[in-house]
Order: structure tokens, then C-alpha cells, then sequence
């Protein structure tokens, strides 16, 4: 059997690996770039708030942990506040276009939550079971409730099919939780995999909504030391992974050429006509007498960095969200459970602040 490896600091090798290109991180784990082999997967505190040695992730906000034994019930508790609250804060410009949020889901969502929760506390294996077997349900109906939401807000092009999004990957995961809790490890691959492959498909429709009718808008001179084309080729890389730098510059080449005509009065406000309202909505910028399409194009460009941020971070959650899967399979294959993976740690006396993240090494690269 596979013996395991754990270190709060970075062995030396991965340091090394990662810096010379042998390496990459993916989401929670890093692995070989050609074999995708395993190397170590990353679990965070949640505290984390450094690289702990690790290649920044990314400036936007991320929901989901490092490691699925991190993201607990009370952790998604928490995110789904979070989203809750940041809905809220899109109400009043909803309002402005007729658009109603219902957030009564939430608070069954929230409810389902809690009812998981006390099933982990509970004695006696038959309450356990059949209390979360009765929240399993539950979740299962967010995720039907949340996907037809996404499918809703994507065809609108709307700004918050990200928080849907996101709300769908948690309920997916409070699903699988319980199985991983309950030991059913086959049964959380499961769910997890389902999961990835609605998660992946939407998240890859939410960004080539946000890459605009003509993605060099994030190259523009503008944006020089905010955007550039070695970020927007990781978009692009992940959408289709054929794609290297020269290819993703060869797609762009027309649009580059165009895109000083598409952006102003020459084609009519061409680009800023076909905007979609998940960057900017007509509804959100005044004008004058002669309309707004100026005012929503400087508005539409100033947040453009932030919009490339929110198609980073997506992408690095779609990341997380499947490398829980392979935490799942490594414990099947080293044949030990899911609480035992939870309370794998180092052994060696390390000062707290040096705690943020933990390294499990397979002493061989793993397959999973």
C-alpha cells in the first residue's frame, strides 16, 4: 500500500517541480503535467491567507476549499450566506429591469443543512443513517431547483448566474458529504462526478458569455499590466486544452483588428450594442438625449478587469470542485476511510501561522 507523506511546508521537490514546469497545480491537488499523475494534494486552513509557497490562485474570491474534507457542513453554511447576501446586494438593480430573486431557497437549503448536521451528531447508526438519507433528498432537490435556475439566468446573460453556479456546486457537495460521512465513498464518486460534468458544461457557457462578442477587449492598451494575453490563453486552454499561446493569438487576430471599430461610433457601437447584461445592462448607466451607448462603453470597460477575475475564479472553482474526486478514488485505492483521510496530519511542532496549508504525498505519484 501507498504510504503518505504530510508536511505543512512544501517538500522541496514539489517546490522545484512546480518552478521548473514538471508540476502544475490543479484546483487541490498537484500532479505531472504529462502522466496527470498525482504528486500531493493541497488541504488549506481556513484561515489560509498567504501562498503558503504555492503559485497565487488567483485575486478573486474563491468558494470552495482546498481538500473536501475541509468543506464541511458548517462551511457550506457559511458560503451559502455568502451568495445569499450577495444576491441580496444585486436586488435593487434587478429591480430596474423588472427582474424578481427568489430566495426562499435558501432557506430550505439552509434547513437541509442543518438537518445533515444534527444526522453527524446522532448516537444511534439507524437515526444517523435515516436522518441523512432524508437531507440527501433534500439536496437533491436543490440541485434540480439550482440547475434549472443556472440554465434560467445563463439564457438571460444574466449577472448572477455566477452565485446560482456557485449554489449549485455546494449542494452537490453537501450531497456527496453525507455519502463520504455515511463511508459510502462509490456513492459520493458518484455524485461528485455528475456534478463536475452539469458544473464544467454551465461554467464553460457563463464564460464565453463574459469573453464578449470580441475577446480583445481585454487587451486593450488600457488594461496593459492588468490583462494579458498569457491569462487570457488560461481561459482559453481551458475551454479547449489543444490551445497554446499562438493558437489563442491566431483566434484573436481579426477581433484585435476590429476591435477599435467594434468599441466606437464607426460601426454604431457595435460591441457595446451586443454587450451582454452579465458585464454591463442598459438599465445601469444614464445617457443623454442622443442614448447611453458611450457612457455603458466606458462603464463596460471599467469593469472588464473584474469580470476577468470572475471568469479566473469560476474556473479555478470548476478546478477545486474536480479534484475532490480524486481525494475520493486515492482513498479507495489506499484503503482507508474517509475519517481517516480527515485526520491524516504532520507530526512535526510547526508555528501556527505556518499551519495554513498541508501537503499529503504519495511517497509514488498516484494514478487515480
Amino acid at each position: 500500500m501507498q504510504t503518505l507523506i504530510t508536511n505543512f511546508l512544501i517538500p522541496d521537490h514539489i517546490s522545484a517541480g512546480l518552478a521548473s514546469g514538471i508540476y502544475e497545480r490543479v484546483g487541490g491537488v498537484i500532479r505531472e503535467v504529462g502522466s496527470k499523475h498525482v504528486v500531493s494534494w493541497l488541504r488549506e486552513d481556513l484561515a489560509l491567507n498567504g501562498d503558503g509557497g504555492m503559485p497565487q490562485v488567483t485575486s478573486a474570491a474563491n468558494m470552495l476549499t482546498l481538500g473536501v474534507s475541509v468543506i464541511g457542513f458548517a462551511v457550506i453554511i457559511q458560503r451559502l450566506n455568502e451568495l445569499e447576501k450577495r444576491l441580496q446586494d444585486v436586488t435593487e438593480l434587478l429591480n430596474k429591469v423588472d427582474r424578481k430573486i427568489d430566495l426562499g431557497f435558501y432557506a430550505k437549503f439552509r434547513a437541509a443543512l442543518n438537518l445533515a448536521t444534527n444526522a453527524f451528531t446522532m448516537h444511534q447508526p439507524e437515526n444517523r443513517r435515516s436522518s441523512a438519507l432524508s437531507a440527501i433528498k433534500l439536496f437533491l432537490e436543490a440541485e434540480h431547483i439550482y440547475t434549472d435556475f443556472v440554465d434560467q439566468e445563463l439564457k438571460k446573460q444574466s449577472q448572477i448566474a455566477d452565485e446560482y453556479l456557485l449554489t449549485l456546486a455546494l449542494a452537490y457537495i453537501a450531497e456527496a458529504r453525507c455519502y463520504l460521512e455515511l463511508e459510502e465513498g462509490d456513492t459520493a464518486l458518484r455524485r461528485f462526478q455528475e456534478g463536475a460534468e452539469q458544473i464544467r458544461d454551465r461554467v464553460a457557457r457563463y464564460i464565453e458569455i463574459l469573453l464578449t462578442s470580441n475577446p480583445a477587449a481585454y487587451l486593450d492598451p488600457q488594461f496593459k499590466g492588468q490583462t494579458d494575453l498569457r491569462r487570457l490563453t488560461r481561459i482559453y486552454q481551458w475551454l479547449d486544452p489543444s490551445l497554446d499561446e499562438s493558437a489563442v493569438f491566431e483566434l484573436l487576430r481579426d477581433h484585435l483588428f476590429s476591435w477599435k471599430k467594434d468599441q466606437g461610433t464607426e460601426l454604431g457601437y457595435k460591441w457595446v450594442q451586443e454587450l451582454p447584461p452579465a458585464i454591463v445592462a442598459t438599465s445601469e448607466v444614464q445617457g443623454s438625449i442622443f442614448g447611453n451607448r458611450e457612457e455603458m462603453r466606458q462603464e463596460a470597460m471599467k469593469r472588464l478587469p473584474k469580470v476577468f477575475e470572475v471568469m479566473e475564479s469560476m474556473i479555478e472553482t470548476n478546478y477545486r470542485f474536480e479534484s475532490y474526486q480524486t481525494e475520493i478514488k486515492a482513498i479507495s485505492q489506499l484503503g482507508i476511510s474517509f475519517h481517516d483521510w480527515m485526520e491524516l496530519a504532520p507530526s512535526e511542532e510547526i508555528a501556527p501561522e505556518a499551519k495554513k496549508l498541508m501537503y499529503i504525498t504519495p511517497l509514488e505519484p498516484m494514478a487515480v
